[in-house]
């Protein structure tokens, strides 16, 4: 009889043991671990530009151009951005990732910037050029870009940065009194990339045929901070702040293979993307 009630009480433990552990397992959240999941987001973009020293080069010329202003080309809120075969036209990021940590995650994607050389302006140059736009468009060293014979230049399909990043995110959802994440969940999120220029760049200059094929021209590397709200476990919205720097120094810029320009600048980024988080 007494071995009897010691093999009650046994499997009474056993099943308490069990049953503690189930509710332990159900209390534990999905978005309370991140390691091992997969993220991807599309979204769209708005950047600026610093001043920067474009130096061009070919058979007949060899001149700089200092502190040269461009912007970027919006469409604003656009159907293309949905639209499966005009949706790489607009200012676009792709990413895709995977948490190696609940805390860390790399990545990789493609931020699609557009960069326009601001037409209206008048910059200094200096080095050599045809003389036949000695006296017209250049004039005691400054040369007026308005005048569109002697220079057009743009990467506008587009200045795409192909890089790869890792990331750290943290949950602060307690600092706005959310205790269900798996409903909304608030994270802070932080990285580091870097990567390569490849645009289609689109230039004229001095009236020469343009270049219009995608290049390898460069390299940049970059730093961001955002701002993730996730839905149901899965679904999230992310805004980001990406500044950066970008060196290109082998620009094609006309049909001829001697013809090239290169040029260096700062970048900043404002990114709103949509997205989802998944397990395998």
């Amino acid at each position: 009889m007494l071995k009897f009630k010691i093999l009650i009480v046994v499997i009474l433990g056993t099943i308490a043991q069990f049953t503690f552990a189930q509710d332990t397992l159900k209390k534990v959240k999905y978005t309370t671990h991140n390691k091992g999941k997969f993220y991807f987001y599309w979204g769209g973009n708005r950047e600026s530009y610093s001043k920067s020293d474009i130096h061009f080069k070919g058979d007949d010329y060899d001149f700089t151009l200092n502190d040269v202003e461009a912007l970027d080309r919006p469409v604003g809120w656009h159907i293309n951005y949905i639209n499966p075969t005009m949706m790489t036209i607009p200012q676009t990021n792709f990413r895709l990732g995977y948490f190696i940590t609940d805390h860390y995650n790399i990545s990789v994607g493609v931020d699609h910037m557009k960069y326009v050389m601001v037409q209206n302006q008048s910059v200094k140059i200096n080095g050599t050029y045809p003389s036949i736009y000695e006296g017209n468009q250049v004039n005691n060293g400054q040369v007026d870009l308005s005048d569109e014979t002697f220079l057009t230049f743009e990467h506008t399909d587009g200045l795409n940065y192909i890089n790869s990043e890792i990331s750290r995110v943290d949950d602060f959802s307690k600092l706005f009194g959310i205790t269900n994440t798996d409903k909304i969940q608030i994270n802070l999120t932080e990285g580091i990339g870097g990567g390569v220029i490849y645009p289609k760049t689109n230039a004229k200059v001095l009236g020469k045929e343009r270049h219009d094929d995608f290049h390898i021209s460069g390299y940049g590397v970059s730093a961001k901070v955002g701002l993730n709200l996730t839905f149901f476990k899965h679904y999230f919205i992310q805004g980001e702040l990406k500044t950066g720097f970008i060196n290109m120094n082998d620009i094609q810029t006309t049909a001829l293979t001697n013809d090239s320009a290169s040029q260096h600048f700062m970048f900043l980024q404002r990114i709103v993307s949509f997205g989802g988080i998944f397990n395998l």
